[in-house]
């Protein structure tokens, strides 16, 4: 009875002892995934404020006027206001009396 309890014991303490082992490399992978996950998340976030900020200043009007300058052959004229929408919706009505009168 005795020999019999202590293989019971042996056998049920060397498969809790398998299984945490297990249980602890699979969470040790998963770890890393989340950490290399991380590095990339901040790297993206990193290169989009980045973007951001070469979109607001390249962008703006007095650098796309250099820009002209330094690139063009050809004078640059800005747009005047009456050719700028301020709503799709208007974009989209001058489209349609534009339409109708080519039609005329």
């Amino acid at each position: 009875m005795f020999k019999s309890k202590i293989i019971i014991s042996t056998i049920i303490f060397l498969f809790f002892l398998i299984i945490t082992s297990i249980i602890k490399n699979k969470t040790r992978i998963i770890e890393k995934k989340i950490n290399n996950l991380n590095k990339q998340i901040i790297s993206k976030e990193r290169d989009l404020n980045e973007s951001q900020l070469d979109f607001y200043f390249l962008t703006s009007p007095a650098e796309v006027e250099k820009k002209i300058k330094l690139l063009s052959r050809n004078n640059y004229f800005p747009i005047e206001n009456s050719k700028i929408f301020l709503s799709f919706s208007k974009f989209i009505q001058t489209e349609k009396n534009f339409n109708i009168e080519l039609r005329k």
